[in-house]
């Protein structure tokens, strides 16, 4: 058997040498059109910071060591040009010499990844305009800064490539302004959870251009002016795109395989193409996620290792099966750690669920012991099932192993009132007794119980302020003091029981807090005595946050720029 694989990196290097260790006498080929046949990715931008200093480290395996492991043939410069299925084979071009050959397959895997966005723009291909993707691209970049020693650089778009470029290139010392359309960075968190992570950029000197469309790129003064359809133009040494990859799977259609979703690879749950023999996996192809049942896309390096594993299965003989993608995910923003799983609120609701959500702010260990720090959850759940819908956490420390646990137990199918029985490990360097995914879980049991009723962020505005409710701050005078939601009375919790004559009993009780757990005891208490009590999603403290990030970013649209 001879399986030829067009893209190495994840999936395909993957495939390959799963196919090796099910098959020693299988003839595995592998074409990829850049230099390097497995590289770490998410590593990129790390080497233009100087946090990775051994363009080395960025190589997983080479030609040399992969043959040397596995006997797969990596042959790097050579570009698959087109497919041919009704002969099986591939017309391959050397990119070094310029020989054009075929190669006969039987069984193809297609592996070609996502090319960065690059939108048909004025000025997009001036020589200081740059893209990030591949080994080639950041030596590119850091070729450029070590050369020129640029001042600023703009990034265009605000995800994972964006917000780790940031970080990077300000601990170089650069000015660094993020403009893109949306007005967040990081979509797959919800805009209320986003604001955590804005405030961190912000917190270190990043600026923000949220809500801004990029018109084009014009050179100026030895530099590039980014034209803005709605405002001044912003002025960098450098700019990198960064608004997304987009599959590459000109071959496949070429070729006449299906394709979906942004032009990318229709597959089966085996990962099999609609044309017989050719596999796909990566970024190049449309996925199920697992949450919602819809079609997706998600450029992740987890997924794709699974897929090219699956691939390898499956030609060497076996059943394996792809289940979906969840879209977990984590990242690094300066001294803070940002991680999703499942579905955000936003996506869910566009997907048809019914949905609610707690919001819970717990210390990433137990208080007592020195060191811990606060961070902040947000548990999205389908209301009529209490079926596991995503979680989204911005904090410090134990961010990641809780955001491993959320996802392990929706890929289970847990309740989300299950997680109050889930047995955690505990210690004091490391967690509570009472951990916070546990909290999640019985917050939510309560909601199923009756015992916590919530009101949240977008119902502020519709709050009646004509003394038809009450409404009910519980923290300290101090903290009062300090900062309120206009029109509410405060009586600290401590307090309550005494001062009950104070509240009607005839009007319901919107109350609120710091974090949620003073206005949730007022709650019972209130209940407790007859009253029909509600409780805030997050506290003040969320409140404030997505207050303040929200007119920020109203304020740079009005002025042209958010610091």
């Amino acid at each position: 058997m001879k399986v030829v694989i067009v893209g190495g990196v994840a999936g395909g290097a993957t495939a390959a040498a799963r196919i090796r260790r099910l098959d020693e006498q299988a003839e595995i080929v592998v074409f990829e059109r850049s230099g390097f046949i497995s590289y770490a990715n998410c590593g990129l931008p790390y080497y233009i910071g100087d946090v990775i200093v051994d363009p080395e480290e960025l190589t997983l395996q080479t030609p040399e060591s992969f043959f040397a492991r596995f006997r797969v043939e990596m042959r790097v410069c050579h570009e698959v040009t087109a497919i041919y299925p009704e002969r099986k084979v591939v017309a391959v071009k050397n990119l070094t010499t310029g020989e054009s050959f075929e190669e006969h397959y039987d069984k193809l895997i297609l592996s070609p990844g996502a090319r960065p966005t690059r939108p048909r723009l004025s000025g997009v291909e001036l020589d200081n305009v740059f893209t990030l993707r591949t080994v080639e691209d950041t030596f590119a970049i850091k070729d450029y800064i070590n050369t020129h020693h640029p001042k600023s650089v703009v990034l265009a778009g605000g995800g994972f490539i964006a917000l780790e470029l940031a970080e990077n290139l300000r601990e170089l010392g650069m000015e660094v302004t993020i403009v893109q359309r949306p007005k967040q960075l990081m979509n797959p968190f919800d805009a209320d959870m986003a604001a955590f992570i804005h405030a961190e950029m912000r917190r270190h000197g990043v600026k923000l251009m949220l809500g801004h469309t990029v018109e084009g790129f014009e050179r100026r003064d030895g530099g590039v002016d980014v034209l803005l359809k709605d405002g001044a133009p912003l002025h960098g040494d450098m700019v990198v795109l960064a608004i997304g990859v987009t599959p590459d799977t000109t071959l496949a259609k070429e070729a006449g395989i299906e394709l979906g979703l942004k032009g990318s690879i229709v597959v089966n749950d085996r990962m099999e193409t609609s044309v017989p023999d050719i596999y796909a996996a990566g970024d190049a192809v449309q996925v199920r996620h697992s949450v919602t049942g819809l079609d997706t896309l998600l450029s992740l390096a987890g997924p794709a290792n699974k897929q090219g594993r699956i691939i390898a299965d499956n030609i060497c003989g076996g059943d394996s099966r792809y289940r979906g993608s969840q879209g977990s995910s984590v990242i690094k923003v300066f001294d803070m750690t940002a991680a999703t799983t499942g579905v955000n609120e936003t996506n869910a609701r566009k997907a048809g669920l019914d949905t609610e959500s707690v919001i819970l702010s717990p210390m990433s260990h137990a208080g007592y012991y020195p060191g811990g720090k606060v961070m902040t959850m947000k548990v999205v759940f389908e209301k009529s099932t209490y079926r596991l819908l995503g979680a989204q956490i911005v904090g410090y420390d134990g961010v990641d192993k809780r955001i491993d646990v959320l996802a392990t137990a929706i890929h289970a199918g847990l309740k989300a009132t299950e997680l109050k029985d889930l047995d955690l490990a505990y210690a004091p360097p490391y967690s509570s007794a009472k951990d916070p995914v546990n909290m999640a879980g019985f917050m939510i049991d309560n909601i199923a119980r009756g015992t916590l009723r919530q009101w949240h962020l977008e119902d502020v505005p519709s709050l009646p302020r004509d003394g038809s409710v009450t409404l009910l701050d519980t923290r300290t005078v101090g903290e009062f003091r300090r900062g309120h939601i206009q029109g509410f009375t405060n009586i600290p919790v401590d307090e309550l029981r005494e001062r009950l004559g104070e509240i009607e009993k005839d009007k319901p009780v919107y109350v609120i807090c710091q974090s949620g757990l003073r206005s949730y005891i007022a709650c019972r208490i209130l209940a407790g005595s007859g009253y029909d009590a509600y409780n805030f999603a997050g506290g003040f403290r969320f409140y404030d946050a997505v207050i303040n990030d929200r007119a920020l970013i109203q304020q740079a649209t009005a002025c042209g720029m958010d610091g």
